[in-house]
């Protein structure tokens, strides 16, 4: 097998498994409020559902609802301006 189509195959295996370990539910939002996170999302380079992640995870952890071990696997902090 080369070794890039193998890289491949485990590369595929480990979405999964992250993909597996996430918490899936339906979520209905107001359009606009979609239109703005989805627009601030391309802001700050991230997938919707990333960006709804990010927020939620970053207002847990400002309400103290977060332990410590919970912040591990938690979306990355803001990406700096690109004005600097």
């Amino acid at each position: 097998m080369e070794t890039s189509t193998r890289n491949h195959k485990l590369q595929a295996t480990s979405y999964r498994l992250i993909f597996a370990m996430k918490k899936r539910f339906l979520l209905r939002l107001d359009p606009r409020l979609y239109d703005a996170l989805a627009k601030w999302a391309a802001d700050d380079l991230r997938s919707v559902n990333a960006q709804i992640e990010y927020l939620l995870s970053r207002a847990a952890r400002e309400a103290g609802r977060l332990g410590e071990d919970e912040n591990e696997g938690e979306p990355p902090d803001e990406p700096q301006s690109k004005d600097l």
